[in-house]
């Protein structure tokens, strides 16, 4: 009795869709026309949700990108596009910072994984699309200078998710001056304790010790 429902339903939902695509408004604000454009002669106005290839950020200078090369989008990477290399001061010790991050562009699935994982707001997915290149070993494996852009950039392409992020960044800035003065003051009073018991155990050994008795003279 109920066979082939299911297909009656997707039918339905195909044709409202086909009508639907003659009836949509358009960025330019007309109706009856296909959502199609002529590309790349004209375009349709890009969406905040629409996200591609992902791109590192920094907030003042390409050296303090926010990136500390925790490499957790890399291990979180489906494909594995993405190879990081951390820097190291002239002792050998690893510094918060990747001397080498490459993402293998021919690899990205597209997927944001990398940006939903990042716990430093470092890296997120761009609108860039247009990248087609026939040689993919040199120009579309890019490096780290090649995957920096602004904090700026990220405000034009995705203006809600920016103000988002900044907030997030500026209440963390905040509870660590927070954090950071309470643990002044009490490493302060940590030491103001300290001393006055130092003190305190100093007179009490000065007022415990036996006075010291005159030399009698020798007898001429």
């Amino acid at each position: 009795m109920f066979f082939g429902l299911g297909i009656l339903r997707g039918m339905n939902i195909t044709l409202m869709n086909f009508i639907r695509s003659y009836t949509r408004k358009r960025g330019s604000g007309e109706i009856g026309a296909l959502t199609t454009v002529q590309y790349p002669e004209e375009r349709l106005p890009e969406k905040e949700k629409f996200r591609n290839f992902p791109f590192l950020i920094y907030d003042d200078k390409p050296e303090d990108l926010r990136c500390v090369a925790c490499d957790i989008c890399a291990q979180d990477c489906p494909p594995r596009c993405i190879y990081i290399v951390k820097e190291t001061d002239e002792a050998g010790k690893p510094m918060k910072k990747p001397a080498v991050f490459d993402i293998d562009f021919t690899v990205c699935m597209n997927c944001g994984i990398c940006e939903e994982v990042c716990p430093f707001d470092a890296i997120f997915m761009d609108h860039e699309f247009e990248i087609a290149d026939s040689d993919r070993h040199d120009k579309l494996l890019y490096h780290r200078d090649d995957l920096l852009k602004t904090n700026e950039h990220f405000h034009k392409i995705r203006p809600n998710d920016g103000r988002e992020v900044d907030t997030r960044l500026a209440e963390a800035k905040e509870a660590k001056a927070k954090k950071d003065e309470a643990r002044k003051k009490a490493a302060e009073a940590k030491a103001a304790a300290k001393a006055k018991a130092e003190a305190e155990k100093a007179t009490e050994a000065k007022e415990d010790k036996p006075p010291e008795t005159e030399k009698e003279s020798d007898p001429q």
